[in-house]
């Protein structure tokens, strides 16, 4: 997480996204480098546009926050249903043991 935030450190200040300003940000930050993670970030954001990137990612993030309180009773519900299936799963591996435990008597 570091190196994308180094990126982004990069890019808010207008200055390129290459290995030697990313080495320098972490470096500065007292986080040690590793030279692998700091050309894949490199190539892989290469051809991104940070920008349009950082907008598309934060608007999908506002639209459930505001659906979250209409949904609370449904998501009690599965909540309820999901430890009755873990429950059930447990009950389901138990016996399962038990008749291994019967082959090897």
């Amino acid at each position: 997480m570091e190196y994308v935030y180094a990126s982004l450190l990069l890019h808010s200040a207008k200055q390129p996204i290459n290995e030697e300003n990313i080495k320098k940000v972490l470096e500065a930050a007292g986080i040690p480098v590793d030279d692998v993670k700091v050309k894949a970030l490199v190539a892989a954001l290469s051809e991104v546009d940070i920008d349009e990137a950082v907008k598309s990612a934060a608007l999908p993030a506002v639209a459930p926050a505001a659906a979250a309180p209409a949904a609370a009773p449904e998501a009690k519900e599965e909540a309820k249903k999901e430890e009755e299936t873990k429950e059930e799963e447990k009950e389901g591996a138990e016996e399962s043991v038990e008749g291994l435990a019967a082959l090897f008597g």
